[in-house]
């Protein structure tokens, strides 16, 4: 019983081991992970071995945690202040105790007073010439102790040579963990570097556009708002000459002035400004109304290191089986953009329409048939309603950006490449529409190009 509770007791000590000191717990903490330590050991390993940017490793199950936290471990610490008091465990200082020292080699025999000179295998312990001889080692295995002590110097050789070899290869990891380590941090501040200036670059980008919109807000406002104050001068001075009019024959008719003075006023020559008119000059708002995040995204490719690559259906090197499909995509709501390669075409047509509008034989372009388009032919032409109305004389971009906002009733034309607006239709959809593209019927060499993006 006795034995059982002293082995019992033995494994409640080693629990009570801090695994970094090899001390009994002082001032016990646990981690979120579950293991136990002295709260210095754990605050001076971390001091060592973490910070702010790798975390904070447990020493036993290597679990990181983002900053410094445990917690007091008060069963822990009752155990530890509970054992402090019993004499078998601990020695007056507070230690555990320390291990028995091993018999000196160089002795005397307690029994025969003789000097060791002999080892007992059997027995494990270093004998005299007399014990040799004695009834309890005569059938022993036993050797003169210089040769055991020289045996055990060539375990201990072979066991050093074994340890030096652990070291190095300790020294070799610890190495690579420390360049690994440097490395790591050097790399993330390199990458931390990259990601601000990429990131900062678009960021600017953004900054700046915004500024020159808002400067070109600002100019239109201005603008308009100037000749309308220039109208308004007229106008006030208009209305100063009038009310001097009125009031002058209301003086007159109210018999406040002579004859003399009013044969003047009415021989006197009498003029109504004709031209008065409000400003009917509104300010300019399709560069701000238009789908404003896309045309930043698309300008934004220019400052990209690194864009998506187009792809093109070369019909040369195309299956003979294969065939092309009509482009049935159908709009009833919501907004949508899409482009269109127009490169090296003289010819072609593109825009929006209905989908129960004419496509056979001639058809008029014109927003009462139901298509909403732009036209290429000896210029760039807008297709309204009574006549082609002139853009440009000259079309060098190779893409052109539609704009569809199917609920607002409104169909724009950009330059894809600059995300400049070229026209706007106003139009009111009560039934969906189709991307409608042609490149005419001069114009053999035409062929499609998939866009993607820039």
């Amino acid at each position: 019983m006795a034995m059982a509770a002293a082995a019992g007791v033995g494994e409640l000590q080693k629990e009570l081991i801090c695994p970094i000191c090899l001390d009994f717990f002082d001032d016990p903490v646990i981690l979120k992970c579950g293991h136990n330590f002295c709260r210095g050991c754990i605050l001076m390993h971390w001091e060592e071995d973490g910070d702010d940017d790798v975390g904070y490793r447990c020493p036993e199950c290597r679990q990181v945690f983002g900053k410094i936290s445990f917690t007091t471990n008060y069963l822990v610490k009752n155990l530890v202040d509970k054992l402090d008091g019993l004499e078998f465990l601990r020695s007056g200082n507070g230690k555990p105790p320390a291990p028995a020292k091993p018999s000196k080699l160089d002795g005397k025999c307690d029994k025969h007073g003789e000097e060791l000179k002999l080892y007992c295998h059997t027995d494990s312990k270093p004998i005299c010439v007399v014990c040799r001889e004695s009834r309890s080692h005569r059938h022993h295995d036993v050797a003169p102790l210089p040769e055991v002590v020289e045996d055990l110097k060539g375990e201990l050789r072979l066991r050093l040579i074994k340890l030096t070899w652990q070291k190095s290869v300790c020294e070799r990891v610890k190495a690579t963990d420390e360049a690994a380590k440097t490395d790591a941090k050097r790399r993330k501040q390199d990458l931390k570097a990259k990601i601000e200036n990429d990131i900062g670059a678009l960021v600017q980008f953004l900054l700046d556009e915004k500024d020159d919109v808002m400067a070109s807000l600002d100019a239109e406002e201005v603008a308009t708002v100037a000749m309308i104050d220039e109208n308004l001068k007229d106008v006030s001075k208009e209305m100063t000459a009038v009310d001097k009019a009125i009031t002058d024959i209301q003086n007159h008719l109210s018999g406040k002035t002579t004859f003399q003075a009013i044969n003047q006023t009415v021989t006197s020559p009498f003029q109504v400004c004709s031209s008065l008119q409000a400003t009917n000059c509104p300010p300019n708002w399709e560069e701000f109304t238009g789908p404003l995040q896309l045309i930043m995204w698309k300008k934004m490719m220019h400052v990209l290191h690194t864009v998506p690559a187009n792809l093109a259906l070369d019909m040369d090197t195309a299956h003979h089986g294969l065939q092309i499909s009509d482009f049935d995509t159908k709009f009833s709501s919501g907004q949508h953009y899409w482009e269109v390669d127009v490169r090296d075409k003289g010819v072609w047509y593109l825009g929006v329409t209905t989908e129960y509008s004419n496509r056979k034989g001639y058809v008029n372009l014109s927003p009462s048939a139901g298509y909403w388009s732009l036209c290429l032919q000896d210029r760039l032409y807008a297709n309204e309603e009574d006549a082609r109305l002139s853009l440009a004389d000259y079309w060098g971009s190779p893409r052109m950006g539609v704009y569809l906002d199917y609920d607002r009733g409104r169909v724009s034309f950009y330059d894809a490449v600059t995300m400049k607006h070229v026209y706007t239709f106003d139009a009111y959809f009560d039934e969906p529409v189709f991307p409608f593209f042609s490149p005419g019927k001069n114009d053999p060499g035409s062929r499609l190009q998939v866009c993607h993006y820039y």
